[in-house]
C-alpha cells in the first residue's frame, strides 16, 4: 500500500452506524410507562383544578347554592378590570415580592460568600443558618406578631427603651405605611437561608483554580466577584430568583397570620380566597384565580426569556 493510501486511510472519518436494538427500543417504552403514574398524578393534582377554574370563571357559579350555573362569557374578566381592590391586591403583592426578593438576594448572597470561604467552624454555621428556614411559616409569623405588638412587643422595648431610636412606641402591623415592609422582614428573615443555600450550591461548583489564575493576572477581590463569580453563578442565581418570585406572589400564610382579611393589606391569593370562600363567588373569584396565573406566567415567562438570552 502506498503512502498517501496510508494516508487516506488514517485520516479517513469513522462512520459508526446507528442501530436501535430491541433492547433500546423496550428501554424507551420501559421508561414511558413508568412516568405514565407520575403523568398522570400531575395531571389529576394539577391540570384538572385548573381547567375546572378556567371553566368556572366564565360562569355565575356560587357556592352551595342551589341556582343554576350560567355561561355568563367575560363579564367576570370585565368586571375585573375595574376592580380597585384587585388592583390594591396586585400592588400589594408587587410591593412585597420586590422588597422580599431584593433584599434576599443580596442577604442570600453574602452569606453564602461568607460560608463558602474556610474558617473553623463552617460547618455548624451551614446547619444553623437553615433554622428561620426551617421553621413553619405560620409558626415564624406569630412569634414576629407577637414581637411586633406596640405595647409589650421586644422590637419596640428595643428601639424604644433600651437603644432611644424612636421617641415613642410604633404599632408597626396597624400602621399601613409600616405594614408590607413588616411583613415582609419576616419573609426576609425566614427565607434568606434559602436563598443562601441556593447560591452556596452553585459556588461549590466554580473551580478555585480561575481564582488563582485571576490573582497571578492582579484582579482584585472585586473585579474577581464581578467578572468571574456572577458570571458563572448565573444559573444559581436565575433559580434562587424565579423560586422566590413565585413564592412572593402567591404568599397567603404571612399575610393571612400576621393581617387576616384587611383590605389595604391583602395580597392576591387572599382576595382570590375571600372571593371564594367568604363571598361564596366561584365565578369571579375563579377569575380572579385565573389572573393570578396568568401574572405569575408572565414572571416565568420574563426570567425565562432574560436566562436564554443571557446564554446565548
Amino acid at each position: 500500500m502506498s503512502v498517501e493510501a496510508r494516508t487516506q486511510l488514517r485520516t479517513a472519518p469513522i462512520v459508526v452506524p446507528t442501530v436501535h436494538s430491541d433492547l433500546v427500543r423496550r428501554q424507551i417504552r420501559l421508561s414511558y410507562w413508568l412516568l405514565l403514574p407520575s403523568l398522570l398524578v400531575v395531571g389529576l393534582v394539577a391540570l384538572v383544578p385548573l381547567v375546572q377554574t378556567i371553566v368556572q370563571s366564565f360562569t355565575n357559579a356560587r357556592l352551595a347554592s342551589a341556582r343554576p350555573v350560567q355561561f355568563i362569557g367575560l363579564k367576570n374578566y370585565l368586571d375585573l378590570l375595574t376592580d380597585d381592590a384587585f388592583r390594591h391586591a396586585i400592588w400589594v403583592t408587587v410591593l412585597f415580592t420586590l422588597l422580599t426578593v431584593t433584599f434576599e438576594f443580596v442577604l442570600g448572597m453574602g452569606i453564602a460568600l461568607v460560608v463558602n470561604s474556610n474558617f473553623r467552624g463552617r460547618g455548624p454555621m451551614r446547619a444553623a443558618m437553615l433554622v428561620p428556614w426551617a421553621i413553619p411559616t405560620v409558626v415564624s409569623t406569630q412569634i414576629w406578631r407577637w414581637m411586633y405588638h406596640d405595647i409589650y412587643g421586644v422590637i419596640n422595648d428595643l428601639l424604644v427603651d433600651k437603644l432611644h431610636f424612636l421617641p415613642s412606641n410604633v404599632a408597626w402591623i396597624a400602621d399601613p405605611a409600616t405594614a408590607i415592609p413588616a411583613v415582609a422582614a419576616v419573609d426576609i428573615w425566614k427565607t434568606t437561608p434559602f436563598v443562601a443555600l441556593l447560591l452556596l450550591a452553585g459556588l461549590q461548583l466554580i473551580p478555585g483554580d480561575i481564582y488563582e489564575a485571576a490573582n497571578v493576572d492582579g484582579a482584585n477581590p472585586v473585579q474577581a466577584f464581578l467578572r468571574l463569580t456572577l458570571p458563572l453563578l448565573r444559573p444559581a442565581i436565575v433559580v434562587a430568583l424565579i423560586f422566590r418570585t413565585l413564592d412572593a406572589l402567591r404568599v397567603f400564610d404571612a399575610f393571612y397570620v400576621m393581617f387576616g382579611n384587611r383590605a389595604d393589606t391583602q395580597p392576591m391569593a387572599i382576595y382570590a380566597q375571600q372571593n371564594i370562600v367568604a363571598f361564596s363567588d366561584l365565578g369571579y373569584g375563579g377569575a380572579i384565580s385565573v389572573a393570578i396565573f396568568l401574572i405569575i406566567a408572565v414572571f416565568v415567562i420574563t426570567y425565562v426569556t432574560i436566562f436564554k438570552v443571557e446564554q446565548s
